[in-house]
């Protein structure tokens, strides 16, 4: 049953970032410039576009029957900032949108370092089988090293969305606005890239100076690796 449980989980977790990656990035980018190439005005081009996640995220809830403080945040600043390029007229209000939405998670990150458990615990613990969960919780009890690199880690991903977020706005109010969102997505793929890669070098190298050895979420004295 465990076993069965565990080739699941993944199953789920990537359905669930390919519906992500189609409703937040790949729909709205193509809709954009498809309704651009037809002729519509940038406005209207990117209000399609911003309509779609937006539902989504509303149809998520309703799916699920639950909303959390982040959720409300993120759909309340993308609410009002379409609601307020209604007013205006103004397309680039609509591109600062995503840059709202990054500095929403990077405070909500940060803001997990003062919980019980930050941020990258329970994100990895959402993808994992349950007996990956049972080790992940082990180590969390058991190394404090452990507990001190998924602090810095989480720290790490709360700062770079914000530094993304600012970058997000600057390129929102300086470059053309037909450019704007396919750069929005390189950027995107740019800083989960150097989060990553973060996360991977320091993280080994920060248990490894603490004796430690890890691979996956199962974490060894190096004493008793050798």
């Amino acid at each position: 049953m465990v076993g069965s449980l565990g080739a699941q989980r993944p199953a789920r977790s990537g359905g669930a970032f390919s519906r992500l990656l189609l409703v937040h990035m790949i729909t709205p980018l193509a809709l954009f410039y498809g309704l651009r190439w037809l002729g519509v005005n940038q406005f209207l081009a990117l209000l399609a576009g911003a309509l779609i996640p937006l539902v989504g995220a509303v149809r998520g809830i309703v799916t699920e029957r639950r909303i959390g403080g982040l959720q409300i945040f993120i759909l309340g600043t993308m609410g009002l900032t379409v609601a307020m390029s209604f007013v205006t007229g103004s397309p680039r209000l609509l591109l600062i949108r995503n840059g709202w939405g990054m500095a929403a998670i990077g405070v909500w990150m940060l803001c997990t370092l003062l919980t019980r458990r930050p941020f990258l615990y329970e994100a990895t613990r959402v993808v994992v089988d349950e007996d990956r969960q049972r080790m992940l919780e082990a180590n969390w009890d058991r190394y404090p090293a452990f507990r001190r690199m998924l602090c810095i880690c989480s720290a790490f991903w709360g700062v770079a969305c914000l530094i993304d977020s600012t970058v997000r706005v600057v390129l929102a109010m300086t470059l053309p606005v037909d450019l704007v969102p396919v750069l929005d997505d390189v950027l995107l793929g740019v800083t989960v890239l150097a989060i990553l890669a973060f996360q991977r070098f320091f993280g080994r190298a920060y248990l490894r100076r603490n004796g430690l050895h890890s691979r996956g979420v199962m974490i060894t004295p190096i004493a008793a690796t050798g």
